[in-house]
């Protein structure tokens, strides 16, 4: 008998939105302007999904403290000057709707600031198919269980109910630091392997795979 989840929790980059290029042209832009060496992209995108001010103390480490406030408002900068471009990848709407017309209470947790998601959220239109958010600045960043415990106490779902999906480890850990299941994608942020190293119900390598997976096990 398929799985049935009454609340269904999504990450925001490089899951529902095809952001995860923007997210590190716009860390390395930010270090360039601090006169910094390029953040490798590999680097930079292992710590999408993380909290802006932790993510940048991991890809830039040896960047004098006081120098961080600098960099996240140069990150903010050239990420929020062409957010309004990035598109979500083929498919979500259609898979997000017939989520909705099934019953399912959906969310969002994602290291994304309220104001970038509510931003991505006006943009993409997807804003009233969810019933809650949290974001990495109103709670502890992934991949503490922060974010999908607030989620399911507010709208009342236990933790064998609930699926978490993303495609990083980060929210795979956060889903197991919780006690709910997780479900990656590959077409985000981190490689296949590392995410099937934390042993998610599935991994699914395109959007359409996933809106089939949800179909039938969710």
């Amino acid at each position: 008998m398929a799985e049935r989840f009454d609340l269904i929790v999504f990450d925001w980059d490089g899951t529902l939105m095809d952001s995860a290029g923007a997210i590190v042209r716009a860390m390395q832009a930010a270090a360039r302007d601090l006169g910094l060496a390029e953040v490798p992209a590999e680097r930079a995108r292992f710590v999408i999904g993380l909290g802006l001010g932790e993510a940048l103390r991991h890809a830039v480490p040896d960047l004098e403290e006081a120098a961080y406030p600098r960099m996240v408002e140069r990150y903010r900068h050239h990420y929020l000057s062409s957010d309004h471009e990035l598109t979500l990848f083929e498919g979500v709407t259609e898979m997000i709707d017939a989520l909705a017309a099934r019953g399912h209470m959906l969310a969002v947790a994602t290291g994304k600031s309220r104001l970038g998601l509510n931003r991505a959220l006006g943009h993409s239109g997807l804003g009233a198919y969810f019933h809650a958010t949290r974001c990495a600045d109103e709670c502890f960043s992934k991949p503490h269980p922060a974010m999908l415990e607030e989620l399911m106490g507010e709208l009342g779902a236990r933790p064998e109910r609930t699926l978490m999906i993303g495609d990083t480890t980060h929210d795979l850990q956060m889903a197991r630091n919780a006690g709910t299941a997780g479900v990656a994608v590959s077409f985000g942020a981190h490689p296949v392997a590392a995410l099937e190293a934390e042993g998610p119900l599935a991994c699914m390598h395109t959007p359409g795979a996933l809106a089939r997976w949800l179909r039938e096990n969710a």
